[in-house]
């Protein structure tokens, strides 16, 4: 699945764009479950 150039904000357009915007993504998840871990 493609985002455009998107995700890599103009660095690459089509796969690398759209790998990029997963990625910022997945790692945003992991630091919201990280964090609800500590608070509770």
């Amino acid at each position: 699945m493609c985002f455009g150039g998107y995700g890599g904000y103009g660095y690459g357009g089509g796969f690398y764009g759209g790998s990029t915007f997963v990625l910022i993504v997945v790692l945003f998840i992991l630091l919201i479950i990280v964090g609800a871990a500590c608070f509770y």
